[in-house]
């Protein structure tokens, strides 16, 4: 795996950004800027630190898939760290076997620092060889996206 970052400076408060992002107020902020990964992305759980969470979306064919993970630290408007280990294939957990091994243990980390209304959210993410192209495309288009939502 390798670890990627992006940043992004956002003119709204941290509190702001944080709870845009991971839908605190209203699950559909969260969804919105998701859904330059996946139409249909959503979560089921919560932020907890120690949550299990499941990040969810469906495929063309209507069927539930996505990631089964952890919610390894969340310090609110400062820091969130989530731990993926297993994947969702419609209603079962798969925790283990060569589609899990490729980004089991990877980690996606989220920095908030607020600076004169300003917030920089830095995301530092594990991701498999086979994946770099499309999130060096795809991550900047969701925190810009993100941004849009929160300086609304």
């Amino acid at each position: 795996m390798k670890k990627l970052q992006f940043k992004i400076d956002i003119n709204a408060s941290a509190q702001k950004v944080y709870n845009t992002m991971l839908g605190i107020d209203n699950i559909e902020t969260y969804e919105q800027w998701t859904a330059e990964f996946n139409p249909t992305s959503t979560y089921e759980g919560n932020w907890d630190k120690g949550s299990k969470i499941y990040f969810v979306g469906t495929d063309e064919n209507g069927k539930r898939g996505g990631m089964v993970s952890e919610i390894a630290d969340n310090i609110p408007f400062k820091f969130v760290s989530i731990r993926h280990y297993g994947i969702l294939d419609g209603e079962n957990e798969i925790t283990e076997g060569p589609d899990v091994e490729k980004w089991a243990g990877g980690l996606e980390n989220y920095s908030f620092e607020e600076h004169n209304g300003v917030t920089t959210i830095s995301v530092e993410t594990d991701a498999d060889e086979d994946y770099l192209d499309y999130f060096d495309t795809t991550w900047p288009k969701a925190l810009n996206k993100l941004k849009e939502l929160s300086e609304e």
